[in-house]
């Protein structure tokens, strides 16, 4: 086990099924190792802008994400950072876990279950907190790098694309995998460890 805590900075689009799969791996590690995740929004949509070798499904799917990335960069503005964990999870639990698609009453859902103000659902709607969804998906892109999508995850300032993993381990196992993580992370010149997927997200 590490013996002195770590730092995690994770980056999400709500949209994205694996960043959700992390995200919950990241919650347990937190309670078996000494660690503290921050939350950051990205957008698979400013991270596909411009790309003209993806399907017109994908586009419409895509352009689906920003009402929830904008309503949790309104929250932060508002509420502070602080704040994005719990509504994240909200978010992705009526989205990922209950099936539900993103809509107002979804929004205010998760607001509430959130604690806060129903009226930040309006900023699904509103281009004025396009920029600073830009910014703060730019921050994680920078420090992992143009070739990789959501989750990204940063280790004690040393960031990665993931880990994508499913089901989102448990106990003493999501210790290890946060082990390794750090382990590697730790590696001067280690850059990627990849293999086929070959299982769909296990939300259960």
């Amino acid at each position: 086990m590490t013996q002195t805590e770590d730092t995690a900075d994770f980056w999400f689009d709500p949209l994205c099924p694996w960043a959700w799969m992390t995200s919950r791996w990241m919650l347990e590690v937190e309670k078996i190792r000494p660690v503290e995740t921050t939350f950051h929004v990205m957008s698979l949509a400013v991270l596909n802008s411009g790309s003209d070798d993806i399907s017109d499904d994908y586009k419409d799917f895509l352009e689906g994400g920003w009402g929830p990335v904008r309503i949790c960069i309104a929250a932060e503005q508002a509420h502070g950072p602080e704040v994005l964990r719990d509504l994240y999870t909200a978010l992705g639990t009526k989205h990922h876990v209950e099936g539900r698609e993103f809509d107002k009453a979804l929004y205010e859902e998760a607001l509430a279950a959130a604690g806060l103000p129903l009226e930040l659902a309006l900023a699904a709607e509103s281009t004025e907190f396009d920029e600073a969804v830009r910014a703060s998906h730019q921050v994680g892109i920078d420090l992992v790098g143009q070739e990789v999508g959501t989750p990204v995850v940063s280790v004690n300032g040393v960031a990665f694309f993931g880990p994508v993993v499913t089901p989102a381990p448990k106990g003493e196992a999501a210790g290890k995998l946060w082990d390794g993580v750090v382990l590697v992370a730790g590696t001067d010149g280690f850059f990627e460890l990849k293999r086929t997927r070959t299982s769909d997200p296990i939300f259960g």
